[in-house]
């Protein structure tokens, strides 16, 4: 990662550590963009083979991933509860590989307290859009820092998960009481 973009997701990351219930839509339209970009890009390949005219076409190589990105995120704003779910049940998932790893265990456990607590976020929509924006806020910094520390601070480290638990319940703190009627 270069430098101007540790420094882009370090700003990015306390934005949404911050402001994420104030900036929901933006962060909302932000996640699920990402997700039917990146779903998308999987399929690229199946629609390139599929139709060979589209594989042949660097427009439509660029523009397909884009649209796909734009069709969800334009579904993610119709369906709030379901984006407040999905991004628990996500964020719970990239906490936990981030911090022990890619086995079995570690995305099972990692599932099944994702369901539990996006089920828990979808009936406590306004804190869990609170605690879950500067969660996944904090994780993005944490991650800038990482980068540029690398030597003081690991990923998957202890001190890892303080920083990213900390920043958390900074920006947590910071949004529940710049926010009138949470609950």
């Amino acid at each position: 990662m270069e430098n101007y973009e540790v420094i882009l997701a370090l700003i990015l990351g306390a934005f949404v550590c911050l402001f994420g219930y104030k900036l929901k839509k933006i962060v909302f339209f932000i996640a699920w963009f990402l997700i039917g970009y990146t779903l998308m890009s999987r399929f690229m390949p199946f629609i390139n083979q599929s139709v060979p005219a589209i594989a042949e076409s660097s427009l439509w190589q660029f523009i397909l991933p884009i649209a796909g990105g734009l069709l969800l995120s334009l579904l993610g704003f119709s369906i709030e509860k379901l984006c407040v779910g999905l991004l628990a049940f996500f964020t719970t998932l990239a906490v936990a590989v981030n911090q022990f790893g890619v086995s079995g265990e570690v995305i099972g456990i990692a599932c099944i307290l994702g369901v539990i607590l996006g089920a828990v976020a979808v009936n406590m929509i306004k804190p869990a859009t609170i605690i879950i924006t500067a969660i996944a806020g904090s994780y993005v910094m944490t991650d800038a820092i990482i980068a540029l520390f690398p030597g003081s601070l690991a990923r998957g480290s202890v001190l890892a998960l303080l920083v990213l638990a900390g920043i958390a319940l900074v920006g947590a703190i910071f949004q529940f009481s710049n926010t009138k009627h949470y609950v």
